[in-house]
């Protein structure tokens, strides 16, 4: 009779997100991956099957925590506070492993050798979009951006912004709280 396993598997791949944030997919080894969460070969690929599996579930893992992130901010702030927000909190995120996101290091990685994790990413990227995209709806029918404005456009050029501005939060020579302002600030002039 097989042996239940004696470790927590939602937190390997939350260890597993963190180590491939921070190295990207080329730059993490299975022998990283077996050192951190300290699992043996046959007990990394019992859990998991491969690394690309790994990767994917921690992906998976890294978008859906963002999206209930921002959903739980828009419950307290509501849609245009939370759109306000975001560009702060995002390069404030003390304990990230990294400023830059997970969803676009990768796609930037692995898009160039038509990886199917790129394309994972890319969906991931789109479905965040998409709630900008809400977000900026509810705010329009609340009153709060005229109604002219494409919800979808602005979810798009929201998301550039964002990416932009959290490698920009990477590098030592650029104020990217400033950066951050300046986004919030646009936001009040639509």
């Amino acid at each position: 009779m097989p042996r239940k396993p004696e470790y927590d598997r939602d937190d390997l791949i939350a260890r597993a997100r963190d180590i491939f944030w921070r190295q990207g997919w080329a730059g993490t080894s299975l022998k990283d991956l077996e050192r951190e969460l300290k699992l043996k070969p046959g007990s990394f690929y019992a859990a998991f099957g491969s690394k690309d599996a790994l990767y994917g579930l921690a992906l998976n893992r890294y978008a859906q925590e963002g999206v209930a992130r921002l959903r739980a901010l828009a419950d307290r702030l509501g849609p245009l506070e939370t759109l306000k927000a975001q560009p702060r909190l995002v390069i404030e995120a003390s304990g990230a492993p990294a400023k830059a996101c997970m969803l676009a290091k990768t796609y930037a990685e692995l898009q160039a050798k038509d990886h199917e994790l790129a394309g994972r990413a890319g969906v991931l990227m789109s479905e965040m979009k998409a709630c900008f995209a809400d977000l900026f709806r509810q705010a329009q029918d609340a009153g709060d951006i005229a109604p002219n404005y494409d919800p979808n456009r602005l979810a798009t050029r929201y998301q550039s912004d964002l990416l932009g501005l959290r490698l920009s939060a990477e590098r030592s020579d650029v104020d990217a709280n400033e950066i951050a302002a300046d986004i919030a600030a646009d936001i009040d002039r639509l």
